[in-house]
């Protein structure tokens, strides 16, 4: 377990002084001169667990690429836990997990020395002790010592989401997590990510399942062709609207 907090919900509470972990005023990023996102604005507080949602092209990932400083915004402004990417990016990332469509292990390597690696890297105390308990809640503790390359896509794909949780990001971006993962990855993900949320951390979850979604995270954003035409509680949403909403619907 992750946490030994058990909750069903959590709902954010906000002081009135607090840094946000999430500011975007008028955002927008182009590539070539082509627009892919345009004009988006949001806040998103401590403790949030918000779905990403979109057609393919959307600018889904584009978006989380900017919110983890690994791409820099055309326009508008962007702060991230109160401060500016372009001038504390090494700051910001200290406090991120990103979880990708690529893996970012080395195939050669234990499933534990990839985590020890990347603590250390990432500074962590203890890496050691860290990634074998990481192993452990991923399920993953009798392949500890394994080389990945030997790993199907879904016990690779855990190993990627101990080495996103190896510094506890405070801030976790998961980008299609859920591919290609199987039935019991996918559960076991899901049981995460809810250990995560329950802990207090900030998640921003880019998926294609739209049902998987509204029923993980508490708020849902989406997007159709750079822009934002949805941002509302999971809660009020439904598969309908939202693919309404994807596909150009008034």
């Amino acid at each position: 377990m992750i946490t030994a907090e058990a909750t069903t919900s959590r709902k954010p509470s906000v002081a009135a002084n607090a840094t946000l972990p999430v500011r975007a005023v008028n955002l927008g990023k182009s590539l070539d001169e082509r627009p892919i996102l345009q004009g988006i604005t949001f806040d998103i507080a401590q403790g949030e667990f918000v779905a990403l949602l979109g057609a393919n092209g959307a600018g889904k990932s584009t978006l989380l690429k900017t919110l983890s400083t690994l791409i820099t915004p055309s326009s508008g402004t962007l702060e991230l836990f109160g401060h500016s990417p372009r001038h504390h990016a090494a700051k910001i990332r200290a406090r991120l997990g990103l979880i990708g469509h690529q893996l970012m292990l080395y195939g050669d390597l234990t499933a534990h020395e990839n985590l020890v690696f990347f603590g250390r890297l990432f500074g962590v105390k203890n890496p050691a002790e860290r990634a074998r308990s990481l192993l452990v809640t991923l399920g993953l503790e009798k392949r500890a010592d394994d080389a990945v390359k030997t790993f199907s896509r879904g016990m690779a794909q855990r190993v990627s989401i101990a080495r996103a949780l190896m510094p506890d990001p405070e801030l976790l971006l998961a980008d299609e997590p859920f591919a290609g993962l199987d039935a019991p990855s996918t559960d076991m993900l899901e049981r995460v990510l809810a250990e995560l949320h329950a802990a207090g951390k900030t998640i921003i979850l880019a998926n294609h399942d739209i049902r998987q979604s509204l029923r993980l995270a508490g708020r849902a954003i989406v997007l159709r062709k750079g822009r934002k035409v949805i941002d509302d509680a999971a809660s009020t949403l439904d598969v309908e609207t939202v693919l309404h909403q994807m596909s150009g619907g008034a």
